[in-house]
């Protein structure tokens, strides 16, 4: 009998093991720039953040840049997962492919009731409609063994749809004016690294010294930079063979472990550090009133717990897909008020939707943390609350 080829360490569990690990830093981090902003440091915390460096701020080179590398691990889990993953056929999409559709649809629509009158504003519709995977999955580990992997697996292939969703509605509804002759030369470029592909090289650096080239022209291009990330991702070769587990050697494989602790573990935390900072001086209760700030925290926490569930419940009623193995209605139902945490993609479709308004971005911030707080908090405390599934007790003999 031949010895089994070991397949190399799951993709995917090394993935949660950095985001929940990740996520605790996060939440470190963002603490930490709520306490800047509102101690007498504050003049410093916000006077580095608008330093130019280069001809771009601090902050245009952590949500411009940095975040571009961030976009890069997306589109490499979001490939590595369609192609050889939890998401690699339709049944096993069918779940968390509705589940996401639904707690996209959802919050957009609460936080639409609140904004689409005169006083409101309408651009920011998809702030409340992404979650935030190394936040939950951050909640998740500190709750232990409670929660059935099954359920980890489902919150990530989620939440890798949820972010598939939000790339294509910042390439749809927060693309400015277009440079036609930079938005060229990047298909250009993308034209080059597919031909790499094709041509079968699996040196990393010729994809990733054209992919700046490609960050470069599409910053100029009036599409925002970020999403050259995800292009480049799609172009890096991973080597798939049917029936058999994924090749280790791969490029996007090689390059994705690389960068995931980076991610992780700093630039993910950066930029919470740097966009969660709001100050309350003169702030009030009735400032959460307010439509923007009201809209995203119901969106987060009422619509995503909503959208989630309740499309969930109708695909798996209709026999479409399983509830998650080992896990109890009470326990998905945690993890849907979860998927309320909105924190990173949130605060970034904010800074897009109102580019030019520290007030409403400032709004914004108070949304995203109080919708995110909640879910947070509250889908904690359910999930310890809840019963695992019980297991049939052995039959005496």
């Amino acid at each position: 009998m031949h010895a089994l080829t070991p397949r190399p360490r799951s993709a995917l569990r090394t993935f949660l093991n950095n985001e929940a690990s990740g996520g605790l830093v996060l939440m470190g981090a963002a603490a930490l720039a709520l306490v800047l902003a509102n101690s007498p440091l504050s003049g410093a915390y916000f006077g580095i953040l608008k330093t130019y460096v280069f001809g771009l701020s601090v902050l245009h080179w952590v949500n411009d840049a940095l975040m571009a590398v961030f976009f890069l691990l997306v589109g490499f889990e979001i490939k590595r997962e369609m192609l050889d993953g939890q998401l690699s056929t339709w049944p096993r999409r069918a779940l968390p492919g509705i589940a996401a559709l639904g707690g996209m649809i959802v919050p957009a629509a609460i936080y639409l009731a609140f904004n689409g009158g005169p006083d409101g504003h309408p651009r920011g519709w998809a702030i409340p409609s992404a979650t935030d995977i190394a936040f939950a999955l951050g909640v998740l580990s500190l709750l232990g063994p409670r929660v059935p992997i099954s359920l980890k697996v489902f919150l990530t292939a989620l939440a890798i749809l949820d972010d598939l969703g939000a790339v294509l509605i910042i390439a749809v509804f927060y693309t400015g004016d277009l440079n036609l002759v930079a938005l060229g030369g990047a298909a250009f470029v993308l034209v080059l690294l597919n031909g790499l592909n094709r041509a079968g090289f699996a040196d990393v650096k010729p994809y990733l010294l054209l992919g700046i080239v490609l960050w470069v022209l599409v910053l100029m291009s009036g599409i925002h930079a970020t999403l050259a990330g995800v292009a480049l991702a799609l172009t890096i070769p991973l080597r798939v063979s049917p029936g058999k587990p994924e090749d280790a050697t791969s490029p996007l494989h090689r390059l994705e472990h690389a960068l995931q602790p980076w991610v992780a573990f700093l630039i993910v935390p950066i930029f919470g550090f740097a966009n969660a900072g709001v100050s309350f001086a003169g702030m009030t209760f009735g400032s959460i009133l307010n439509p923007v700030p009201l809209g995203i925290a119901l969106g987060l926490f009422i619509g995503k717990q909503v959208g989630v569930f309740a499309f969930s419940w109708v695909v798996i009623r209709l026999d479409w897909a399983d509830l998650p193995a080992n896990a109890t209605w009470p326990q998905f139902y945690g993890v849907a008020l979860l998927c309320g945490i909105g924190f990173t993609m949130s605060l970034f479709i904010g800074l897009l939707a109102f580019p030019t308004s520290a007030e409403l971005q400032d709004a914004t911030k108070l949304g995203v943390l109080l919708g995110s707080g909640l879910s947070a908090g509250i889908g904690a405390v359910l999930l310890r609350l809840a019963k695992p599934e019980r297991t049939p007790e052995a039959v005496p003999h």
